[in-house]
């Protein structure tokens, strides 16, 4: 087999594994290359991250035989029938059923796998010694060999001892040892190795196989190996051999699963050193030095080489053989190993090792130059997935929360490292850094983020704290001057404390001219030697202070020279020193002549790495009933409230339910009996006793598993309730919810108001906003304690949010709102931090004028609205003792009802309700006017009960005191975005921030890590968490977290969610079941990837939904597209893809729609590619950008960015002609399809998309109409038409489009011309202009008939020479203005593919240019995945 790349790539494309291999596989026909054939088949799957397993899953039958065979194959010697190369493919096969034991087909084969009888395998020494260490395995073992006569011996031989147990005797011992070294070989090493690493680092595995692989050895034998010592070739053996070494060793016991603490890791070290000394005490009379030294004495790699390295190998052996790594060595025969590797053996088992958390601590936060080019570690955007990397991954399960947060921590770091890397390049390669003719460095251009440095100075290194060897601060001045444009210093200048930098060191070697070639490598071309990471402290002022960040305006500062003070990470500054005192190596930092800043936005990775290495130097106290599912493992249903021991039987579910109607057909199956039987009280809010189910009481289930009482387990018990009467003006009135929820949006509604764990899966349209909120609200009304925290992915949704929070029934001194993005709330309200301050200072001046006010209708002398205490003694002395005295003489007096006249005439507050409502009494019952009296009692009282919260307001004094006063005691519904959480924590925690619910928005978008930080913003409380609820709201079906680098996303699984993993683990979900956003047409695209997606009633029932799209046959079509002159897509640069035929014709349709009267700003374009979205921005800036008959639809983006967004007609381009690209991941195609509410008119090569097997249930529907756009162009916008009933217009290509579109436009002109010719009576000068312009028109339809496809046009408007001009004038500038790569995209897209004639500004009639002749030279690629 020779693995042709692309042959491989297209069987699998056209579905050879589902339309062929295994539905006729059997055991009769399978031979090597049937099994290889599968094998490729499901490793390309995995390569392309397209699903598996689901072709196994539909014929399970044969698939344990299958298996047996790969196994045997896989064991098979190199020299026999499977060469190494095929051995390779089966140990990654093998190696992607081990990551997916989530499938219910692969865990049974992989359980029978690994499993205890695996140990048969191990010598009796060891196998002795481990069933001490475990008593309770003793009793297994025992029935194991009881029963192991009666299998099968030589299945058990094959399939299970010596399974894995072949890393002893397999092909890597040979192939380490044999040269020469062949690609070959090294890439089966490396995979070997990258299976046994997630062999252990998942605890299903781990817990058999650690001491088989122990027991092996293999970590010893490869690192004597000559691979490992091979600069090139073996660079990624031995960082994948560090890694194996690191989880062999990992800090947990591997029978409990429970993590091991640094005290109980130093014992087991004592323990193996105490047991060595034992021995060499007892036996080895020449160790007698060394069992009688001081333990800390002995534990290094050199006191042992000291001790151990003079003995004989048989000497070694037996000191080995006593400590049962090795067999006995019979009597007066030799060992058979080298004394090299029986010395490795006992040294590095007894050395001494730095524990993970100390590695951790010492690790320098920022990259380097050694990290950022690495491409082992950080692979170029290009990964294509065929071979493995040094990185970690993140699947289903972990070993302890501290390898779950190390995972995402060194994930992380390196997704930003990729991030940095760009920036470095773009950056650098922009300064044109050249060897001046005296060898120094000279700089020929310019960038915008960088800045050559004029002088660095180290100003502080202070002392270490006590425990560590790294300076506990270092700072430097780092000097530039600032000869730029204004807006460029604004922003060195703006530079705030803790922005991150990076120190640069570049000796370049071309000389001065050369220009830079971005294909290849970066460092050669450049020069660079150093990178090093700074945060920034502040700019000095004039005397050499730091400017410090505050409300107090800035200095201005003379000159140009600014000096900005800088801290250094320490424990880089520690080892780069070390470096050169030790080793005389130059000092970096004397080095140092650029200083490069980055985006504010893109530039957070610090304070995020900060916080991950605080978690896990902390006592990470997740609540008992989730960290078992966070690890993934345990029953995935445990954290539902149904089975809850806190489960609370009755909830008020407030302004849930519209009626009593409404609140029956939300629980379909159960009996309501609600407390009172007149309809007329029967009217919410209600409050609900559900039925708790619960292990102890009669509700235990029966051995058949049914319960003893059904009926009762099935009644509601409602009890309809009315709100207090909260005083007589119109805005004392609650606000109240107007939804009538599905009664699955009832379930998620009541799931999230119990305590535990709550998903809820939303599909687009079903209304997982209004859902969230009605939680909040009720949460806020049932517990008016607690504190529930909001975390979003995007500010956009967080106040989507907050604007459905204010509508309900919330006091809204209760709503606060962390982070920057309040400013985008559309609202007169902040709620920022000081925003609420404010607020709370306004209304407490309010409030002491109502004080002041009551105070003057009770006739009161004195001054009580002075402060809020003032006005506290006020109520208590002065309100207090009148209503009291009230209520004495209205209330009842024995049997007899008062008057109800009573009630009105002794009322005390008669002149300061003056301005309410009159009359406030009704005088129609005592019960009635009873309630109105204690409603405006409430009134008042609430007004105190507030200027009593506000107190301390007055006696903190500064706005930050007040806004932590409110943040920690006053709010009681928190917004914050998940990066602010991240970035935030340490703040957070350390002012005693509390919360007791979680809702989390946008889940499936949000990163791992970064969903999980907001668990532990708080300290725990008497060692425990005070968390009750996590309520997660999100769609795994649409697009993933964004993640730059291919190999990070695609290897590491780093674009996997929380959700996502807790979907995959089998966590119930709640699933939103009817959508009201599209046409019923149009959801049928989509709702086949959901379960039982409907539609709600009104997309039935609205005109909107019924009638047609005005001008256009179909709501939804898909237009095929064929090559325009000779070329489909084009790639000017790498993942920079165009394509000028789709580009035009997706315009023309949206100028065409706007012709017809349709709103630009209801038409939005997508596409699924950078480079098209940039071609498309720069036509419809030519064609009709400026028109104002036309103008711009209301935004052209890519599908990803598009996200979480709807519009009513959707102009969709799918761009690729020769592969289908990554549209094949089917959670961008949903997205594609759920974007628009009434049309969606899709541009593609159907012939590609339509052969596509992820894509078929969409592209099935889509070319079940006619794939030519079928228009209606004598119907204007809007039409009431139901079906066709003009005559239809068929367009067959774009040239027939563009052009149709252009007379179009030239008949709305003249029509519009003569309108106004007859309205205004113009003179005849104009007359003769409408002449010319139709004569114009004629001329241009004859030259149409000759060359439709070369026509040159007229202009849209009478501005062309000025839109040419501005065009001209923005290329001009995008050569000189520096921007980042996916700026670069955006500013060269014009050249990359001409959208229009050089003369004219176009209507239609695209230009025969082809794209790729003005391709951009110096345009960095956005990677595929746009995102």
């Amino acid at each position: 087999f020779r693995f042709a790349i692309r042959k491989i790539m297209l069987l699998e494309f056209s579905q050879y594994l589902e339309n062929y291999l295994w539905m006729n596989y059997s055991p009769e026909v399978s031979s090597k290359a049937y099994l290889m054939s599968i094998c490729c088949m499901v490793n390309e799957k995995f390569r392309e991250n397209v699903p598996a397993w689901e072709t196994f899953k539909k014929k399970p039958d044969h698939f344990p035989f299958f298996f047996k065979c790969i196994l045997k194959a896989a064991l098979a010697e190199t020299d026999g029938e499977f060469s190494l190369h095929e051995q390779t493919v089966l140990l990654l096969f093998l190696d992607h059923c081990f990551n997916s034991l989530e499938v219910d087909l692969i865990r049974s084969q992989v359980q029978q796998l690994i499993s205890l009888p695996m140990w048969m395998g191990l010598q009796p020494a060891r196998l002795e010694l481990e069933l001490k260490k475990t008593p309770k395995l003793r009793k297994f073992w025992n029935l194991i060999k009881k029963n192991d006569e009666k299998m099968d011996p030589e299945a058990r031989e094959q399939y299970v001892a010596k399974a894995l147990f072949h890393v002893e005797n397999s092909n890597m011992f040979s192939l380490l040892c044999l040269e020469p070294v062949t690609m070959d070989k090294v890439h089966y090493c490396e995979r070997f190795i990258e299976l046994m690493i997630d062999l252990e680092a998942l605890l299903p595995t781990r817990r058999w196989f650690n001491t088989i692989l122990d027991d092996s050895h293999l970590l010893v034998h490869c690192y004597l190996s000559n691979l490992v010592h091979r600069e090139e070739d073996g660079h990624l053996f031995s960082q994948l051999l560090d890694m194996l070494k690191f989880y062999t060793g990992f800090e947990i016991n591997d029978q409990t699963g429970n993590a091991l603490t640094e005290n109980e890791m130093t014992t087991i070290h004592y323990d193996r050193i105490t047991s060595l000394q034992r021995a060499a005490f007892a036996h080895f009379p020449e160790l007698y030095d060394f069992a009688l030294s001081n333990v800390a004495e002995v534990d290094t790699r050199e006191s042992l080489v000291k001790f151990f390295g003079p003995l004989s190998s048989n000497t070694l052996h037996q000191v080995a053989s006593y400590l049962c790594l090795l067999p006995t060595l019979p009597k007066n025969e030799d060992t058979t190993f080298d004394k090299e590797f029986l010395l490795e053996l006992l040294v590095s088992r007894h050395e001494r090792r730095i524990s993970q958390i100390q590695q951790l601590n010492q690790m320098p936060l920022y990259p380097t130059e050694k990290i950022i080019w690495d491409e082992n570690i950080v692979p170029t955007e290009y990964y294509s997935g065929e071979g493995c990397l040094a990185l970690p991954k993140l699947n289903l399960q972990f070993l302890t929360l501290h390898d779950y947060l190390l995972r995402n921590f060194n994930l992380f770091r390196l997704e930003s490292t990729y991030e940095i890397r760009q920036d470095i390049e773009d950056s650098v390669s922009r300064m044109k850094p050249w060897q001046s003719e005296y060898g120094g460095v000279v700089f020929g251009g310019w960038a915008r983020m960088a800045q050559p440095i004029v002088a660095f100075t180290v100003v502080e290194v202070a002392k270490p704290n006590i425990g560590e060897n790294w300076p506990t601060r270092v700072r430097a001045d780092v000097t530039i001057n600032l000869n730029v444009r204004d807006h460029i210093k604004d922003e060195w200048e703006g530079l705030r404390k803790h922005d991150v930098c990076f120190l640069i060191t570049v000796r370049p070697t071309k000389p001065y001219g050369t220009k830079f070639d971005r294909r290849r490598p970066f460092i050669e071309q450049i020069g660079l030697v150093y990178v090093r990471g700074c945060e920034i402290q502040g700019m000095l002022d004039d005397k050499g202070r730091v400017i410090e960040d505050g409300p107090e305006p800035r200095p201005n500062l003379r000159g140009e020279s600014r000096t900005f003070r800088v801290f250094l990470d320490p424990n880089q500054y520690q080892q780069d020193m070390t470096n050169t005192i030790q080793n005389g190596a130059e000092d970096v930092y004397e080095t140092f002549n650029i200083i490069m800043r980055r985006k504010p936005k893109e530039n957070n990775f610090k304070a995020v790495l900060e916080t991950i290495r605080n978690l896990m130097n902390t006592d990470c106290v997740v609540p008992d009933w989730l960290h078992d599912i966070i690890l993934g493992y345990g029953d995935p249903s445990s954290a539902h409230y149904s089975k809850m021991p806190n489960q609370i039987a009755t909830l008020d579910f407030n302004d849930t339910f519209l009626s009593i109607e409404h609140l029956k057909t939300s629980f379909p199956g159960h009996n309501v009996k609600v407390t009172v039987d007149d309809p007329a009280l029967q009217i919410p809010p209600f409050r609900i006793t559900f039925p708790v189910r619960s292990g102890k009481g009669k509700k235990r289930k029966d051995a058949d598993g049914e319960d003893e009482d059904t009926e009762e387990a099935k009644t509601l018990i409602v009890e309809p309730h009315v709100i207090p009467n909260r005083g007589p003006y119109p805005y004392n009135q609650p606000k109240r919810n107007t939804i009538q929820f599905t009664h699955t949006q009832i379930e998620a509604i009541r799931a999230g108001m119990q305590p535990g764990l709550t998903m809820v899966v939303g599909p687009p349209g079903t209304g997982k906003t209004d859902v969230a909120v009605q939680i909040i609200s009720n949460i806020y009304h049932n517990f008016p304690e607690q504190r529930t925290l909001i975390v979003t992915h995007s500010n956009q949704a967080l106040n989507q949010l907050f604007e459905k929070i204010m509508a309900l029934d919330i006091d809204e001194r209760h709503l606060l709102r962390l982070g920057h993005g309040e400013e985008e709330l559309e609202t007169e309200k902040d709620f920022s931090r000081y925003g609420r301050v404010n607020y709370v200072l306004a209304r407490r001046i309010e409030l002491l004028e109502e004080v002041k006010r009551l105070q003057k209708s009770l006739g009161v002398p004195g001054d009580a609205s002075y402060t809020c205490e003032t006005a506290g003694y006020f109520f208590l002395y002065q309100v207090m003792s009148r209503w009291e005295e009230y209520i004495s003489k209205v209330k009842n007096k024995g049997n007899t009802l008062p008057d109800v006249t009573e009630v009105s005439t002794f009322f005390p507050f008669h002149e300061y309700f003056a301005n309410a409502p009159q009359p406030i009494f009704k005088g129609r019952s005592y019960e009635e006017d009873m309630e109105i009296a204690e409603g405006c009692f409430r009134h008042i009282k609430k007004i105190f009960t507030q200027l009593e919260e506000f107190r301390a307001s007055e006696l903190l004094r500064s706005g930050l005191d007040r806004s932590k006063y409110l943040l920690v005691k006053e709010a009681k519904i928190i917004a914050m975005t998940c990066t602010h959480a991240a970035l935030k924590r340490h703040d957070l925690v350390k002012l005693g921030f509390k919360y007791d619910n979680i809702l989390m928005e946008e889940a499936a978008q949000i990163l791992e890590i970064e969903t999980f930080i907001p668990l532990l913003l708080q300290n725990p409380q008497d060692g425990f968490s005070r968390l009750k609820r996590w309520i997660m709201i999100g769609d795994h079906h649409q697009l993933p977290p964004v993640i730059k680098n291919m190999a990070f996303q695609k290897y590491s699984n780093m674009e996997q969610s929380l959700f996502t993993r807790f979907v995959r683990v089998g966590v119930p979900t709640v699933d939103l079941d009817a959508q009201g956003r599209a046409r019923a047409s149009l959801c049928n695209l989509y709702n086949w990837r959901y379960k039982n997606l409907g539609n709600l009633p009104h997309v039935q029932l609205l005109p909107e939904f019924s009638t047609a799209n005005a001008g256009l046959l179909y709501d939804f079509q898909l237009i095929n597209v064929e090559d325009f002159q000779g070329v489909g897509e084009s790639e000017p640069n790498p993942y920079f893809y165009q394509n000028l035929g789709e580009a035009e014709y997706v315009v023309a349709l949206f100028m065409y729609m706007c012709l017809l009267g349709y709103p630009a700003d209801k038409i939005s374009i997508l596409t699924t590619y950078n480079g098209q979205k940039h071609l498309i921005r720069d036509i419809i800036n030519r064609r009709c950008g400026s028109n104002p008959l036309i103008g711009r639809p209301n935004k052209v983006t890519t599908v990803d960015r598009f996200q979480g967004q709807q519009n009513d007609y959707i102009l969709l381009s799918l761009v690729r002609t020769r592969a289908v690209g990554h549209l094949r991941d089917v959670r961008r195609l949903v997205v594609a399809m759920s974007r628009a509410r009434l049309g969606l008119y899709i541009f593609a090569r159907v012939s590609l998309f339509q052969n596509c097997f992820e894509l078929t249930p969409a592209f099935s529907q889509l070319t079940a109409r006619p794939l030519h756009l079928h228009i209606i162009p004598t119907e204007p916008f809007p039409t009431s038409r139901k079906r066709p009933s003009h005559e239809v217009q068929i367009i067959k290509n774009m040239p027939q489009m563009a052009n149709f579109v252009y007379n179009m436009y030239l008949h709305l002109i003249q029509t519009t011309h003569h309108y106004h010719q007859t309205l205004l009576q113009l003179p005849p000068a104009m007359v003769e202009e409408g002449e010319e312009l139709q004569s114009q028109e004629t001329e241009l339809e004859t030259e149409e008939e000759a060359s439709p496809a070369q026509t040159d046009l007229s202009s849209l408007t009478d501005a062309t020479s000025s839109q040419e001009s501005s065009a001209s004038r923005n290329e001009a500038t995008c050569s000189q203005t520096e921007s980042t790569p996916s700026e670069t995209g955006a500013s060269s897209h014009s050249e990359a593919t001409p959208a229009a004639s050089d003369t004219t500004a176009a209507v239609a009639g695209p230009v025969a240019v082809s794209a790729e002749a003005h391709a951009p030279q110096d345009v960095t690629p956005a990677p595929e995945e746009t995102k």
